[in-house]
């Protein structure tokens, strides 16, 4: 443990609780060193969470420890100050999606890291969802043939918004659900199809009381001609499909969300092979009409993206996430928004 890269973790909400700090704890080259949060009960839950973890109440009193990476896990309109000041201090950043609020904002901050040679990425962790990751290999092994269609939902029921900055916050916090879930699924289409061509999309408020989306779509034509259709909703009282992925050989269907984040929720670790497995009656199923078969479900591994963070600054390998591609994601909720303002197909290229 003495040769482990010390980690500062800046928040503990959802984001640095449940994701960060469980999964830098569980890496055997990384040691979560601190912890900022200046809320009494999260600070006494970090303590029980990881006794050996140091507890901050400011972000100046983090920086001025002894530290070899900072994750920003903080409220999303903190990101690009918080950020700012961690590469000001020489010390490399992981910023928590949505990466800021903009894209110009996301390509100064990109600019301001190349200037400071130092590492920046993104917490775009379900790359390594297992659903994405078996759609991923039907494409590479050729099983669907040329895609043309590709459907991708993250729908949850919570019918009664909660007094949090995500239900409750507006355009000021860089609150609803398309910056929340739909950047991961931005993301994934982008990573499974390519630069995107042209965005139409519907944004609503559909419970009493929020400032800020719970109930989004996006129908994205990508330079390839692929047609990527993405849900992301608060109150899907029955949910569609995770993915569902038209090819000219066949069709891949796959109901039900990747287990980490509820492994996670639950107090598991990821330390041994178990983790990330999915059982046979959650697989997705391959084929054409009633012909069809259960694929077993590649193994989800939100670690591999910490173990791109350590080799990146071991070994100068390319970062584990292009700060890059979170910006492009942004450009599509930049013209998402758009869109619906102006009730139009927004061409990007």
């Amino acid at each position: 443990m003495s040769s482990a890269l010390r980690v500062g973790l800046i928040g503990y909400g959802v984001g640095g609780a449940i994701f960060h700090a469980p999964l830098i704890a569980a890496h055997p080259s990384l040691r979560l060193a601190a912890v900022v949060t200046a809320n009494p009960e999260r600070q006494q839950q970090v303590r029980a969470e990881h006794p050996d973890t140091a507890v901050v109440g400011d972000v100046d009193s983090l920086l001025a420890g002894d530290l070899d990476l900072v994750v920003v896990a903080s409220p999303n309109r903190t990101h690009v100050e918080l950020a700012t000041a961690a590469l000001d201090a020489g010390l490399p950043v992981v910023v928590d999606k949505p990466f800021t609020p903009t894209a110009v904002a996301g390509r100064r901050l990109i600019e301001h890291a190349e200037s400071k040679g130092l590492l920046l990425t993104v917490f775009q962790n379900r790359r390594w969802d297992n659903d994405v990751r078996t759609v991923a290999k039907l494409i590479d092994d050729g099983e669907l043939g040329r895609v043309h269609r590709f459907e991708s939902r993250f729908e949850r029921w919570s019918p009664t918004p909660k007094p949090t900055w995500r239900d409750s916050g507006g355009a000021e916090d860089v609150a609803g659900i398309l910056y929340d879930l739909g950047s991961h699924l931005i993301d994934q289409a982008l990573r499974l199809f390519g630069p995107v061509a042209a965005v139409y999309a519907e944004i609503d408020r559909r419970r009493q009381g929020v400032r800020a989306d719970d109930d989004s779509y996006l129908a994205l034509t990508h330079v390839n001609g692929v047609r990527s259709h993405l849900w992301m909703s608060k109150v899907a009282a029955q949910p569609g499909p995770r993915f569902r992925v038209l090819g000219e050989k066949a069709a891949f269907t796959k109901y039900g969300l990747d287990p980490q984040e509820a492994e996670l929720r639950a107090g598991r670790r990821p330390v041994d092979e178990t983790w990330g497995r999915e059982p046979e009656e959650s697989w997705g199923v391959l084929g054409v009409g009633d012909d069809v078969r259960r694929v077993p479900s590649e193994r989800g591994d939100y670690l591999a993206f910490y173990d791109g963070v350590v080799r990146s600054l071991r070994d100068g390998a390319p970062p584990p996430v292009d700060p890059a591609d979170a910006v492009a994601a942004l450009d599509i909720i930049s013209a998402a928004h758009r869109s619906v303002a102006e009730i139009t197909v927004e061409r990007l290229l």
